[in-house]
């Protein structure tokens, strides 16, 4: 339908912008940079991301009121990489890390080789796995048995020879087991380098903070039209207004989940027809973009320009 010339309407119409991580992913496979970039790259995107239709552009000649400004951070559980699916999204160092533990209670038979070890290979969405476990289990001293079990552990004499004799092999697989604890497996999560997740997400809800904690306490987010800055300021000045909320504090969102609870301009920002925007959220520290790069999603990280859109009738 032809847009009727010279009449203007002018509504309420926010615009928004997401960075997404897959599930399985990190945010480092997101973005590689310091920097988040929003506004910039919204092709191939879905209205549940994004309802700009050109990169840091308004739709045809219409022009902006912008009156606030939101940053909304998901509260949703990790996902990790499981080697074993076949369509499973890849990261650098998926692959299972080797490590040893003892075998405990030895089989009478070998006491003479004791203490006997074991080498297994655990990949990081087992690790969790266990983790989870192990804190969920009813015993004091919260910990995970794996049965021993050749086909997945190496074995090892106290002079750490290898045993490779098929009868003291079958009386460990018999009688023996691994025993693994919150903190053998919370260290073994921290030590798996790149793959590793933050602290945030191997100990969650236990005074290490949350993730929307380490972004908006870590991150400056800057709101430019054309290249002039409008407004700069750490990313805990733009509560999101909105998310899940409860009493009982199971759940996190960045703000009071109303509209009100949001940073509003003193004095409208206006977008002009085709004049370029963005949002940057920058992490300014090193250390704490190593840290924040190790993020696994599932993770949605929007921008939200709330204001009034004026436009043509159609």
């Amino acid at each position: 339908m032809a847009i009727v010339q010279g009449i203007r309407e002018k509504v309420h119409l926010p615009i928004y912008d997401c960075l997404k991580v897959e599930p399985g992913k990190q945010l480092r496979d997101a973005e590689s940079t310091s920097t988040l970039k929003f506004f910039i790259n919204v092709q191939d995107k879905t209205k549940l991301l994004t309802n700009l239709q050109s990169a840091s552009l308004l739709p045809h000649y219409n022009t902006f009121e912008a009156r606030a400004m939101r940053v909304i951070i998901s509260d949703l559980p990790p996902e990790f990489p499981d080697p074993e699916e076949k369509d499973a999204p890849t990261t650098k160092g998926d692959e299972a890390e080797e490590f040893s533990v003892d075998i405990d209670p030895v089989p009478a038979s070998l006491t003479a080789l004791e203490p006997i070890t074991a080498n297994l290979e655990l990949d990081l969405k087992t690790v969790m796995d266990l983790l989870r476990e192990a804190r969920e289990s009813n015993t004091e001293e919260k910990e995970v048995t794996i049965d021993a079990d050749a086909e997945t552990m190496t074995f090892f004499d106290k002079d750490d020879n290898e045993i490779t004799d098929d009868q003291a092999i079958k009386d460990i697989e018999a009688e023996g087991s691994v025993s693994l604890t919150v903190p053998d497996l919370d260290a073994l999560a921290q030590s798996m380098e790149k793959k590793s997740p933050p602290l945030e997400q191997i100990r969650p809800n236990n005074g290490a903070g949350t993730i929307i904690g380490k972004l908006i306490y870590n991150t400056v987010t800057t709101f430019f039209v054309g290249e002039k800055i409008m407004i700069q300021m750490p990313t805990w000045n733009f509560p999101g207004g909105t998310g899940i909320f409860g009493p009982g504090g199971s759940s996190i969102s960045h703000g009071e989940p109303t509209p009100l609870a949001t940073f509003r301009f003193a004095e409208p920002i206006f977008i002009d027809k085709q004049q370029n925007f963005r949002v940057e959220v920058e992490v300014p520290d090193s250390d704490d973009l190593k840290e924040i790069q190790k993020i696994y999603g599932p993770l949605f990280i929007w921008v939200v320009l709330d204001g009034y859109m004026t436009r043509g009738v159609q």
